[in-house]
């Protein structure tokens, strides 16, 4: 990973950062919000390798040397990462890091320390970080994350520089997604299910997405043409590809985008289809379908998302869904 490359998801931070490090001008601690998957982990490490790296090229960290690689694995002896103990940050983790930066670092005298979600610190863990904050070293960098920078201490805020993540737009992560080789019709569909580039890989990764989206494809067809076959495809393919409360939810993710798809075909829309592969079976549903019909199946599916939030039993949602879906 290079700034190179971060910068065409987050343009504006990089160009900040790579400024300071042209100018020698680092801040001993920064604040990255920003929601989640905007990229806060990738930046912080790709800082800490460069401030490392005495072989770096201007901005970029070699990545090739002992402090790059072992920063990339997680076990370089000065960059630490502090995480929720539970639920929160406890006034302990905070003073051991503190006693951290009373020891000289194992190989220099640079230090490097992420605290990630930042707002779950205590009031005690967050006025305990306030001393290390006033009293920076020049040779220490902190940064700290968070989701939710209006539950960060004003004392906290002003004491460090705020850079804010932006979320990736869908078409920016499935051009994104593109140039790393995932087929367009995938990347639609994922730049409809996560603003998260990670998380798309991640539903990328063993081709869990493409699995997903076949077997959901499979269910509307039989929905609308084998309605006997449902409950077996349920237990057969779904449930054992769809095993947790989030990939269910993704699952009726994809249903509810299907659906749209059917609505679109119906209102001649088709060049914002997600389903572009598709257009036969999508314009065959729309035949035998009617807008009304179609919008009582997307109630359907939303009232169904809405009862996985509440627990309701997942394999009684997804029959009594079906049932909704034929009737429509």
């Amino acid at each position: 990973m290079t700034w190179n490359e971060i910068k065409e998801t987050q343009e504006k931070v990089v160009k900040i950062i790579t400024n300071s490090i042209r100018k020698q001008r680092l801040a001993h601690a920064y604040l990255f919000e920003g929601a989640k998957g905007t990229g806060k982990r990738k930046v912080a490490l790709q800082l800490a390798k460069t401030f490392f790296c005495d072989e770096k090229e201007g901005v970029e960290a070699c990545g090739t040397c002992s402090d790059c690689k072992r920063i990339e694995s997680g076990n370089h002896p000065d960059v630490h990462i502090i995480q929720p103990d539970g639920q929160t940050i406890k006034i302990d983790q905070i003073r051991n890091l503190k006693k951290e930066f009373s020891y000289r670092g194992m190989e220099s005298i640079r230090k490097f320390y992420i605290i990630e979600d930042a707002e779950k610190m205590t009031i005690s863990a967050a006025n305990g970080l306030l001393k290390f904050l006033e009293e920076p070293d020049g040779q220490s960098i902190a940064v700290l994350t968070t989701t939710e920078v209006h539950r960060i201490l004003s004392t906290i805020l002003s004491r460090t520089q705020i850079l804010s993540f932006v979320p990736l737009t869908p078409l920016k992560l499935m051009e994104t997604l593109e140039k790393n080789g995932v087929i367009k019709p995938i990347t639609r569909l994922l730049g409809q299910l996560t603003n998260d580039i990670e998380e798309a890989y991640q539903l990328y990764h063993d081709d869990w997405i493409v699995q997903a989206r076949a077997i959901m494809i499979q269910l509307v067809e039989e929905v609308s043409t084998r309605p006997h076959q449902v409950f077996l495809t349920l237990q057969e393919n779904w449930f054992p590809h769809f095993k947790e409360k989030n990939q269910l939810n993704l699952g009726l993710d994809l249903l509810l985008l299907w659906y749209r798809d059917v609505l679109r075909t119906l209102i001649a829309t088709e060049d914002q289809l997600i389903f572009v592969d598709h257009t036969d079976k999508l314009e065959r549903q729309a035949l035998n379908s009617s807008q009304r019909k179609v919008g009582q199946q997307m109630a359907a599916i939303l009232e169904a998302k809405r009862r996985l939030s509440a627990n309701v039993n997942p394999q009684l949602l997804m029959e009594q869904l079906m049932m909704r879906l034929q009737e429509g």
